[in-house]
């Protein structure tokens, strides 16, 4: 009962994990303008994430602009789209996969095959969280750096926006919820080869005919 609970527990942060792998993905906010020098008087904000650059003004006007081409972006930009991307189909997949091998579901069949399907969903829900990383650590590397540099002026530099965090925060739930699935089944399986089943051995008949027949050839 207590792996069943602990594994709905681990399917509730995937959950978290998978809604807000998406959302990161397509939100806009992944570097903001930094309010620094002149930029603190300005009543502009903008906004660059991984398909579209806003611009949000005071007077409540809000515009997008797509990016629409691919080669023109630079190199972080670009593996952040496709890691992003797995890590929301990967996600997705372990979904799926866990909702059948979970223990409170009557799907899967017989306990070994819902074993291997949550074995499979945690690792889906592992290479998930670890593409997620990635990216939003990439990306926050380059922002910081971009930062520090003296050589760039104070208007282009930027900070890192709430779809970072939220990359790492959904990450941080996909890693976890991984784990503790594979790690359900892999004690289930540790224990059964640790207390293997006891073997009754029942006395043959031939030993109890052979045993019959003596006695009566003593009396």
């Amino acid at each position: 009962m207590a792996s069943a609970s602990l594994q709905f527990f681990a399917f509730i942060l995937a959950l978290f994990g998978v809604f807000g792998d998406i959302a990161a993905t397509l939100l806009p906010n992944w570097k903001v303008n930094a309010d620094v020098g002149s930029n603190i008087i300005t009543a502009i904000t903008q906004m660059q994430g991984l398909w579209m650059d806003c611009t949000w003004y005071s007077t409540g006007m809000f515009s997008c602009t797509l990016k629409y081409s691919i080669l023109s972006l630079p190199v972080y930009i670009q593996a952040a789209r496709s890691t992003m991307v797995l890590s929301c189909i990967l996600s997705a997949f372990g979904i799926c996969i866990t909702t059948v091998g979970m223990k409170c579901t009557r799907l899967g069949g017989d306990t070994d095959s819902k074993n291997n399907a949550c074995f499979a969903g945690g690792i889906c829900f592992i290479l998930a969280g670890i593409f997620g990383l990635v990216p939003t650590c990439w990306y926050t590397r380059e922002i910081i750096s971009n930062f520090q540099d003296q050589t760039i002026p104070e208007s282009s530099k930027h900070e890192p926006g709430g779809a970072v965090y939220t990359g790492f925060i959904s990450a941080g739930f996909l890693l976890i919820a991984g784990v503790i699935f594979c790690s359900s089944c892999f004690k289930r399986q540790q224990g059964a080869w640790i207390y293997p089943p006891k073997q009754h051995h029942f006395p043959s008949t031939e030993h109890e005919s052979n045993a019959g027949y003596s006695l009566k050839d003593y009396v």
